[in-house]
C-alpha cells in the first residue's frame, strides 16, 4: 500500500501544477479582457475611434477563461453535483458511483478533445476578419479543456478503481473493541 501512495504523489503533483497553470492562464486572460474593454471605452469616448477588434478578442478570451476554469473545476471537484444519493448509500457503493461519474467525465473530455480537434481542422482555413487570425483558434479552448478533463478524470478513475481493491485497515478503536468482545467470551 505504501508503493501505491508513493506513485500517486508525482502524478497528483503534476496534475495540480497543470490545474494551477490553467487557472493562472485564465487569470491572465481575465486581466487582458478587462484591459481591452478599458481600451474600448477609452477609444470610443476619448479618442472618438472605437477599436473594432475588441469584441472578437473578448469572445476568444471568454471562451478560453470558461473552458480552462471548467477543466480545473473537474480537477478540484467544484462542479455542480447532487449529493443526496451518496449520503444514502454505503461507502463502497459511493466509491463505485464516483468511479462511474469520473468515467462519464472522462468520456466527455475525450469527446471534447476529438470533436474540438475536428472543429479546429474544419475552421482553420477561414480567418476572423477583425483579428486576421485563423478561425480555428476559436476552438483551441475546447481541445485544451478536453485534454485537461481527460487527464484529471482519468486520474480519478484510476485512483477510484485502485481504492475499491485496497482493504482499509480497521481503526484501533475497532480492534480494541473486538479484542474485548473476544476476551469476554
Amino acid at each position: 500500500m505504501d508503493s501505491f501512495h508513493s506513485k500517486q504523489i508525482p502524478i497528483k503533483t503534476f496534475l495540480d501544477a497543470l490545474a494551477y497553470l490553467a487557472m493562472a492562464l485564465s487569470g491572465v486572460f481575465l486581466v487582458v479582457l478587462v484591459a481591452s474593454f478599458g481600451w474600448l471605452v477609452f477609444g470610443r469616448y476619448v479618442l472618438n475611434d472605437t477599436p473594432t477588434w475588441v469584441e472578437q478578442m473578448a469572445l476568444l478570451l471568454v471562451t478560453n477563461i470558461t473552458f480552462l476554469a471548467a477543466a480545473v473545476g473537474i480537477h478540484e471537484r467544484t462542479h455542480l453535483s447532487v449529493d443526496i444519493l451518496s449520503l444514502c448509500v454505503p461507502k463502497r457503493f459511493n466509491q463505485i458511483i464516483n468511479v462511474v461519474i469520473d468515467l462519464t467525465l472522462l468520456a466527455f473530455g475525450v469527446a471534447m478533445l476529438v470533436y474540438g480537434k475536428a472543429l479546429v481542422d474544419f475552421a482553420w482555413l477561414r480567418t476572423i476578419s477583425l483579428l486576421g487570425i485563423s478561425d480555428g483558434v476559436r476552438y483551441f479552448p475546447v481541445v485544451a479543456c478536453g485534454v485537461l478533463m481527460s487527464l484529471f478524470s482519468g486520474y480519478r478513475v484510476v485512483m477510484g478503481v485502485m481504492a475499491l481493491f485496497i482493504v482499509e485497515p480497521e481503526s484501533e478503536a475497532t480492534d480494541s473493541l473486538s479484542s474485548r468482545v473476544k476476551g469476554d467470551q
